[in-house]
């Protein structure tokens, strides 16, 4: 499924003002129901965007805020779990990310893990942030989703039932071992 585009989500570099340019949006609720299908979660209840956008080395920098409340299923219960995001961003954008580049054979590449990531690009005058949007909220979506207090626990699963589980068989191996 390719990525979602989110309306009025483009800054343009080439009219951008001296000060930058703020962006700010309320995704509307069909852009919202793709991208939770996108993201794979029941439902993007809100989102809103507020950034900032400055020139920055022949791109530009992109910073501000992701809010949002996503709703999808508890891990424990399937029940619907909501969850509030509120996600910094911070991107840097550099135009012409689609040339070929081969460097001199046999050459080194110094990767710094601890530094900043690595730009992101675009061609022609205009930036579309779609991409970036949808990515901070795929990132900050819990993984488990569960309610307060929600465990396998407060199942009431009978003991016996929790035998029969998967690592039932591998904690016994280990047993066996430990004897041995």
């Amino acid at each position: 499924m390719s990525t979602p585009r989110i309306t009025d989500a483009s800054i343009r570099l080439d009219s951008m003002p001296p000060a930058g340019r703020d962006l700010a949006l309320s995704v509307a609720e069909e852009e919202r129901r793709q991208i939770a299908e996108a993201v794979g979660v029941t439902e993007v209840a809100h989102l809103d965007i507020a950034l900032h956008a400055v020139k920055f080395r022949g791109g530009m920098r992109v910073t501000g805020r992701l809010t949002a409340v996503v709703v999808q299923p508890s891990v424990i219960t399937l029940e619907p779990v909501r969850q509030e995001i509120s996600e910094p961003v911070d991107r840097v954008f550099l135009p012409g990310g689609e040339k070929p580049y081969a460097g001199p054979a046999g050459a080194e590449v110094f990767v710094d893990l601890d530094g900043e990531d690595l730009p992101d690009h675009f061609e022609g005058p205009e930036a579309d942030l779609s991409g970036l949007i949808i990515e901070t909220l795929a990132l900050a979506i819990d993984p488990y989703p569960r309610a307060e207090g929600e465990s396998l626990d407060t199942l009431g699963l009978p003991e016996a039932d929790r035998d029969e589980s998967p690592f039932a068989g591998l904690r016994s191996l280990k047993k066996n071992e430990d004897k041995a």
